[in-house]
């Protein structure tokens, strides 16, 4: 299992990571959005943002809450409408051993 990307923050300052995981938390609790959805929006979010390995991890989170393909494809051309063609190219990247 690949390490914790934000260990060196954990390590070096543990309460700026509670905190960002108390945001995490918050954004990601069950409500009024799916979570399905909620997944697929912050996916299209790291694809607009160049974040391909963000892409990857979302769209299992996406996909395992029961998004389908054409859900996370969806989002994509969304991302690609509203952020313009490089959400393509960092979504395919993400998306390579996803889909």
């Amino acid at each position: 299992m690949p390490e914790d990307p934000l260990q060196i923050i954990k390590n070096a300052d543990p309460e700026l990571f509670e905190l960002i995981g108390n945001g995490r938390a918050a954004a990601f609790e069950e409500g009024g959005i799916p979570l399905k959805y909620k997944f697929l929006i912050a996916m299209a979010l790291d694809a607009a943002e160049g974040a391909a390995d963000g892409v990857r991890v979302l769209a299992m989170q996406a996909l395992s809450q029961g998004a389908t393909k054409e859900e996370v494809m969806e989002a994509v051309r969304i991302a690609c409408y509203i952020c313009g063609i490089g959400s393509i190219y960092t979504a395919s990247n993400g998306l390579k051993d996803v889909l």
